[in-house]
């Protein structure tokens, strides 16, 4: 489905693997110009960078702490100038550190906050004031059904999607007037790099906690998420999307 996207620039964070590698890339399949951050592996980013501008986009991979919120505003104006504006943003940048509360640590707490968190606050402020000035932007911010129902050993990272989800909700209702569409897509278990590392046992517990037999790939996550981003979703905002094949339920 051409969802139109040719002309629109897209912000992923965390693009350089996993579901922000498949979103940066099927934007840019879809026609937009992308822009990815990473906060290392910059070589992959640019692989990945150099596979939309193979499919016919542009491409940028900008070095950035998501966590860092002075140098997030410039992320955001250089992006902005370099592509020639910005209409959608992609919150995808995240880490776990697993603990039970009474082993965790304050720097495990503060480390997940402060990446899940605060970097997408950093991001969506800085976007927020460009899609306002311009009557129009998208933004879709990845948590995760562990945001939604709370997971063992996880008190970090569920506090951080949960978080997400209802920084989002907030923000949808700022910039309704000025149509920006503020989304979130909770995944479920999806077979990237890391999980890939996780032992069987948890993993075919995943399995069987969905409806659908399996779990997710990433391109399953990318799918709606550039649905998200084309006009096509004008009439979608504020909603948390599951994309879990019925894990959740």
């Amino acid at each position: 489905m051409d969802l139109k996207l040719k002309g629109k620039v897209a912000l992923v964070t965390g693009g350089s693997r996993g579901i922000g590698a498949a979103i940066a890339l099927e934007l840019g399949r879809q026609g937009a110009k992308v822009a990815i951050t990473c906060s290392s592996r910059v070589e992959t980013a640019q692989k990945i960078a150099a596979q939309i501008e193979q499919a016919g986009s542009r491409a940028m991979v900008v070095q950035a702490d998501v966590a860092d919120f002075k140098k997030t505003q410039e992320v955001v104006a250089a992006v902005a100038k370099e592509l020639g504006g910005l209409h959608a943003l992609i919150c995808n940048a995240g880490v776990t550190w697993d603990g039970v509360i009474w082993k965790m640590s304050e720097e495990q707490w503060d480390k997940v906050i402060n990446t899940n968190l605060k970097g997408y606050f950093n991001y969506n402020r800085a976007a927020a004031g460009i899609f306002k000035d311009a009557k129009y932007g998208k933004i879709v911010n990845i948590a995760s059904i562990n945001g939604l129902r709370g997971k063992f050993a996880q008190v970090n990272y569920s506090a951080s999607k949960g978080g997400i989800i209802a920084m989002s909700k907030a923000l949808a209702k700022e910039l309704g007037k000025f149509n920006v569409n503020v989304n979130v897509v909770a995944p479920g278990m999806v077979m990237t790099e890391m999980a890939a590392k996780i032992p069987e046992e948890f993993l075919n517990k995943a399995i069987n906690e969905t409806v659908l037999g399996r779990v997710a790939e990433p391109g399953d996550v990318a799918d709606v998420v550039a649905f998200l981003c084309s006009d096509r979703s004008r009439h979608v905002t504020g909603e948390v999307i599951k994309v879990d094949g019925g894990q959740y339920i």
